[in-house]
């Protein structure tokens, strides 16, 4: 529930309050990996553009996860801007508790390498949203010297 929240509200922050629909689907992102839920499901309840954002940003479960990782990298360029938001306020947000709460078991290792997956990620966001783009900067750079990585 935390990341869930911490999403929507920088998401809620970088674009004042005036993206209800971008908002709404930073609350939704992780549903269909994390749940039974469907897109469809979503579209009935939440509209089509929302379904359509959380569709932008949800990964395949099915592939492996080097390739999921892969693909958020290549998609991450062809984004609409929603989705750029989302996936800066995601990527910061997780940034963020990596850095205070990493998981059980997550190595220096592991984090450096999420730490520079998600700047990739991000690379291809950039100009999306200055704001949350700084964000993430110092999300990276607040976990950058715990994992050895660079600033």
């Amino acid at each position: 529930m935390n990341h869930l929240t911490e999403v929507a509200d920088l998401v809620a922050r970088a674009t004042r309050g005036d993206q209800i629909e971008v908002i709404v689907a930073a609350v939704l992102h992780d549903t269909v990996e994390d749940t039974d839920t469907t897109f469809q499901e979503i579209a009935e309840r939440f509209g089509a553009p929302v379904a359509a954002l959380v569709a932008e940003v949800t990964d395949d479960k099915t592939l492996t996860s080097p390739e999921r990782k892969r693909l958020q990298v290549e998609h991450a360029r062809h984004a609409s801007l929603g989705a750029k938001i989302i996936k800066l306020a995601d990527k910061t947000s997780n940034l963020r508790a990596l850095a205070v709460s990493p998981p059980r078991g997550w190595s220096a290792k592991r984090r450096a390498d999420y730490l520079d997956w998600a700047r990739r990620v991000v690379d291809g966001c950039r100009g999306a949203n200055p704001w949350l783009e700084e964000r993430f900067d110092e999300a990276a750079a607040a976990l950058a010297p715990i994992e050895g990585g660079r600033a």
